[in-house]
């Protein structure tokens, strides 16, 4: 069996991936081929995976593929594909996501999912998948594209609706969502057996039931905690306070994180209301920042790697490795994936939307389960995302510029502080900013 790799380069999150298969009987056996573009990024993972799998008892293959031409190659015969692309990088395309709307008085936090800055990244990454889908239609036409890239439903929705690739889209944030929040109030005696229920969209799905192992409903005790200390707000610690407000004004608790969700709404980041930031501890520039201490980060790690050895791997809740064990095995396991609302998932939104809900995996691959409807705030805050998800697939596809248009201009954050000329004007600037990185809409 062979699983590829796509973005190997993304050293950190290929080990664990792949560390994950190591782990795992069913596909330790496998050849693991690793992709990139970046000879030197390359070159790091296979040192630290080769040292991981002999340290692990040598079982399974390492082979490297450098570069465009031997992209076919690297995906031929290919059961499984992961996909952790970034293009153009922190250097130069996240700088310039975040600088140029800078300069008109936009501020933004993470800047991959939505916003002007994740319609950018999804722009720039669509074309690269694009050729992707070609190489495996016609090397690997069965393999499963596991997509770990953001905008997740941007890019996972573009595969599932123009292209042949069986398609997954896979988000940390859905295993850790209940737990973040039973931490959070001190109701950590309650997630042994708790049983969930979360859909929506990526990064923005909804826990719409939590119970104790026993079947008892812990909202009510959820939010009479949260009344009590008032959500956290008096705080000044709290990172957390965007997703509790949630609860307070729409009844339920997202998936992803404050400072990511601080930026998919017309809410907290106002030019008119600077005192917000402070209020709910919103960390503008977050992503640059954490780009720079990852490559600090990881230069220094990598250096006592090669220097003291690589240690073993523990198995981690990613899904990747589970859901390839499955459909290998026959072995049934659930995940939340990101899937194409066919047949009304979930039944009011629409269905060429990309949702995220639970789906049963085994022998016959990813099942996504039918989930109905959510209640109308949610799925009210989910349109104003995807309005602007299906906006920006559409500029992919048609290669129209007035759609990146109304895309940013239907962005709830974007919208509700620029008007429309200076939309234009900075959707403009930015697409000359990123250059090669975007030629068809020069």
């Amino acid at each position: 069996m062979k699983i590829t790799f796509m973005g190997a380069g993304s050293t950190v999150f290929a080990r664990n991936v792949i560390g994950d298969c190591m782990c795992t009987e069913a596909l330790r056996d496998s050849v693991f081929a690793l992709y990139d573009i970046d000879g030197t990024r390359l070159e790091e993972s296979r040192v630290i995976l080769e040292a991981m799998r002999k340290t692990m008892g040598g079982y399974g293959k390492i082979e490297c593929y450098l570069g465009v031409e031997n992209r076919k190659e690297a995906l031929r015969g290919a059961t499984f594909v992961v996909n952790a692309i970034q293009v153009g990088l922190y250097d130069p395309c996240t700088i310039i996501d975040f600088e140029v709307p800078k300069k008109y008085g936009l501020r933004q936090t993470i800047a991959d999912t939505l916003g002007i800055g994740g319609i950018m990244r999804a722009l720039r990454t669509i074309p690269v998948l694009e050729d992707f889908a070609r190489d495996m239609e016609e090397v690997c036409p069965d393999a499963l594209f596991l997509n770990y890239t953001n905008p997740m439903a941007m890019l996972s929705g573009y595969m599932q609706r123009y292209t042949g690739v069986k398609t997954v889209g896979l988000c940390h944030s859905v295993q850790v969502c209940s737990e973040s929040l039973l931490n959070e109030i001190d109701m950590q005696d309650k997630l042994e057996g708790r049983k969930e229920l979360i859909a929506g969209i990526n990064h923005m799905a909804w826990l719409l039931k939590i119970q104790d192992k026993d079947g008892n409903d812990l909202y009510p005790e959820i939010k009479s905690r949260l009344e009590k200390i008032n959500y956290k707000l008096d705080d000044d610690k709290c990172g957390n306070k965007v997703r509790l407000e949630y609860i307070k004004n729409f009844g339920y608790y997202c998936t992803e994180s404050s400072e990511h969700n601080a930026e998919y709404n017309m809410f907290y980041i106002k030019s008119k209301y600077p005192e917000l930031i402070e209020k709910y501890n919103i960390p503008l520039d977050e992503y640059p920042r954490r780009c720079v201490n990852q490559i600090a980060g990881w230069k220094k790690e990598y250096e006592e790697l090669v220097q003291n050895g690589v240690k073993t791997h523990n198995r981690s809740k990613e899904y990747a490795s589970h859901i390839m064990e499955s459909i290998v095995t026959s072995t049934p396991y659930q995940i939340g994936g990101n899937v194409l609302n066919t047949d009304h998932l979930i039944t009011n939104l629409p269905e060429e939307a990309c949702v995220e809900v639970p789906c049963l995996v085994n022998g016959y691959g990813i099942n996504p389960c039918h989930v109905g409807a959510l209640p109308v705030q949610c799925a009210a805050m989910n349109m104003t995302n995807i309005n602007v998800q299906l906006l920006t697939i559409e500029a992919a596809k048609t290669r129209k510029k007035e759609h990146i248009y109304q895309a940013a201009m239907l962005d709830p954050h974007t919208g509700s502080e620029l008007d429309i000329d200076t939309i234009k004007k900075m959707v403009d600037e930015l697409i000359a900013a990123h250059g090669d990185f975007m030629p068809e809409y020069k």
